[in-house]
C-alpha cells in the first residue's frame, strides 16, 4: 500500500472484496474487481455501486451563496430552487474549464439552506484555491470542504431506483432528473441526488464518512437478488464513453472551452456575467475552431487517447481524447476534437499505431438508455 496516497472510507472492504487498487487522482482506487465488461454489463441490466468518494464536496453556507456561484460558474444558480441540481462548468478568464462539477440547493431537517460543489478528484484542490480569493467579496458566505467528512456512493442502473425505495424514508423514485433531497437511512443523514456518470438512471448518495461501509453494504444486500454489484473504475470509464460524457484531463481542460466541447446547454451566456463569460460570448459568436465528435473505428482495434485524426486524404484535422471497445456495443468507439470545417464529415482515419484504420463518424452519445413508458 502507497501510503502517499489518500484512501476512501470504503479502502478496507474494497481490498476484502478482492479489487485490484491503483492510482487515481491521489488516492488508491478500486479499477476493477473481476471483469471489466462483466462490471459494465452489470450496470446496463442491473444496478452497480461506485465508490466516488474521492470526488470533492465542497459546502457552501450563508447568505449570498447563490451569487458566489453565480459569479463563478457558467450556470445560473441563483434561480436553482432547493432540492434542484445543475451541471455546469468553472473556467479561467480565457472560457478555457478548469472543472466540470454540480452543484445543489439543499435544505436541512432544521430548514438551513446551503449549497454543494461536487468536483473531480484531480481537480478538488485547484478549485477551492480558485475560490478562495472571491470569498471576500462575499463576506456573509462560508466555505467548508466536506470531501474527508462524507463519503460518496453512486448507485446506478435500470433496477437502482426501485431496489432503493426500500431504504430510505424518503422515495428517491418522486425524485425527478437533477434534483436531491436529505433523507435518512437508519436515522443517519443521506444526500441523495437522481444524478450520474453511466447514461443509466440512478442515484448518487453522500453519507458521514463512518456510515459508508453501513450504507453501501445495506444496498448490496437489498440488491441481491437482482445482481447488485461493485464496480470499479475500469467499468466507469467505459460507461461514461458509450454515454457520450466527457472526462476531465480528457475532453475537458484548461485549453479547451465549454462551447468547442459541445456544452453549450450549460452556458447561461444572457443577461448575466460570470469569470469567462465574455470569452465564451466571443467564442460563440465566432463559432469555435474545434468541435468534439464521435467516431466509430472500422475493425476491432480501439483508438486511444493521443492518436491523430486524419481527413480521406491523409491531412491531421484532430486527436483522439478517449476511445477504447465498447462492451454494449460490441465495437471500438472514439471521442475526439477536430477542426470545425470537417464538424460534418461522414468519415475520417485515425492512425493507431501508424497504420491508418477508417472511422465513421456517429452523434453523440454512443449510447442511449430506453426510457421507461
Amino acid at each position: 500500500m502507497n501510503t502517499s496516497l489518500a484512501t476512501t472510507p470504503l479502502d478496507a472492504w474494497h481490498r476484502s472484496a478482492g479489487a485490484k487498487m491503483v492510482p487515481f487522482a491521489g488516492y488508491e482506487m478500486p479499477i476493477q474487481y473481476a471483469s471489466i465488461v462483466g462490471e459494465h454489463q452489470a450496470c446496463r441490466t442491473s444496478a452497480a455501486l461506485f465508490d466516488v468518494s474521492h470526488m470533492g464536496r465542497i459546502r457552501f453556507d450563508g447568505d449570498g451563496s447563490e451569487h458566489l456561484l453565480d459569479h463563478l460558474l457558467t450556470r445560473r444558480v441563483s434561480d436553482l430552487p432547493v432540492g434542484g441540481v445543475r451541471y455546469g462548468l468553472m473556467c479561467n478568464a480565457e472560457g478555457g474549464v478548469l472543472d466540470d462539477v454540480l452543484v445543489s440547493h439543499l435544505k436541512t431537517p432544521s430548514d438551513r439552506r446551503f449549497h454543494l460543489l461536487v468536483v473531480n478528484a484531480s481537480n478538488h484542490q485547484k478549485i477551492i484555491d480558485w475560490i478562495t480569493p472571491h470569498l471576500p467579496d462575499f463576506p456573509t458566505v462560508t466555505m467548508s470542504d466536506r470531501t474527508e467528512l462524507t463519503a460518496m456512493i453512486a448507485v446506478q442502473g435500470p433496477k437502482a431506483i426501485d431496489v432503493c425505495k426500500k431504504l430510505f424514508t424518503f422515495d428517491p423514485s418522486r425524485l425527478k432528473y437533477y434534483q436531491a433531497t436529505i433523507t435518512d437511512q437508519f436515522k443517519k443523514p443521506v444526500i441523495v441526488s437522481r444524478t450520474g456518470y453511466t447514461g443509466e438512471d440512478g442515484l448518487e448518495l453522500i453519507v458521514r464518512a463512518e456510515e459508508a461501509n453501513r450504507v453501501w453494504e445495506n444496498i448490496l444486500l437489498a440488491g441481491r437478488d437482482e445482481g447488485f454489484t461493485a464496480v470499479g473504475l475500469g467499468a466507469r470509464d467505459t460507461l461514461r464513453m458509450e454515454a457520450g460524457m466527457p472526462l476531465y484531463g480528457h475532453e475537458l481542460n484548461e485549453s479547451i472551452d465549454p462551447i468547442s466541447a459541445g456544452l453549450s446547454f450549460a452556458c447561461n451566456l444572457q443577461d448575466r456575467t460570470f469569470v469567462g463569460s465574455d470569452a465564451l460570448r466571443a467564442i460563440k459568436a465566432a463559432g469555435p475552431k474545434q468541435v468534439r465528435v464521435g467516431m466509430i473505428p472500422e475493425g476491432k482495434r480501439p483508438a486511444r487517447e493521443g492518436c491523430d485524426v486524419l481527413d480521406l486524404d491523409g491531412n491531421k484535422i484532430g486527436c483522439v481524447t478517449s476511445g477504447g471497445p465498447s462492451p454494449t456495443l460490441g465495437h471500438p468507439i472514439a471521442m475526439a476534437y477536430v477542426a470545425t470545417q470537417h464538424a460534418n464529415d461522414k468519415q475520417f482515419q485515425i492512425d493507431i499505431r501508424g497504420k491508418s484504420v477508417l472511422a465513421n463518424a456517429t452523434p453523440l452519445p454512443f449510447y442511449k438508455r430506453s426510457k421507461k413508458v
